[in-house]
């Protein structure tokens, strides 16, 4: 993979973690131990995610978050939870993946995978605490399988074919922002608060 290349599968490796962390995490460090990811053999970082205790540990996290977030309500307090923690992993995935030798760029690097990693939580955190304001469970177990399947294939897809890594970024930025907005609208809606009316009096 060349440099753009890269940074496009690290951008998309972080804006999914956002969403499934440790899925994100061990399918990545699975990649890495079987060659599956075809990076540089000048990158020192490799061995930390195809390391078989950090696999582990994603593998125990990917189950325990594949149950957690098909529970309503359990899921936002898994969300909150995580607030801090998929942030921090979207930027230590960037780093692992690039692996910048320039100090500068690491910082970049790091920064650019934390934000883009919590802009996506953001967006499916608010997104689920909106679903859950519905009455039956289903839908809640629906979206959660969505976002199984929609991470998996995304970050399949991003491993084989590094060049769609860029187009995916860009469209899960616009899914989260519109994600924001479209959870909030429907939880106002939920909670029976409509837009704030004009109360200038006319002359």
């Amino acid at each position: 993979m060349d440099a753009v290349e890269l940074i496009a599968l690290a951008a998309s490796s972080s804006l999914l973690a956002g969403w499934r962390l440790y899925l994100v995490t061990f399918i990545t460090g699975l990649g890495m131990k079987f060659g599956w990811v075809p990076l540089p053999d000048n990158l020192q970082m490799l061995d930390v995610l195809a390391n078989n205790w950090v696999l582990a540990i994603a593998g125990v996290g990917t189950f325990l978050e594949f149950f957690a977030d098909k529970i309503a309500w359990v899921d936002s307090v898994w969300d909150s939870i995580h607030s801090v923690i998929r942030p921090l992993g979207g930027a230590l995935l960037a780093l692992a993946i690039l692996d910048a030798s320039d100090p500068a760029f690491q910082i970049v690097a790091f920064l650019l995978g934390g934000g883009a990693a919590f802009a996506s939580h953001a967006g499916k955190a608010s997104a689920r605490a909106a679903v859950n304001m519905s009455p039956e469970p289903v839908s809640n177990m629906v979206v959660s399988t969505g976002e199984d399947i929609a991470t998996g294939g995304l970050l399949a897809l991003a491993i084989l074919n590094p060049v769609a890594a860029a187009l995916i970024a860009a469209m899960m930025v616009g899914l989260t922002l519109w994600l924001i907005f479209a959870a909030r609208k429907a939880i106002r809606k939920l909670l029976g608060l409509g837009e704030p009316k004009d109360v200038t009096p006319r002359a």
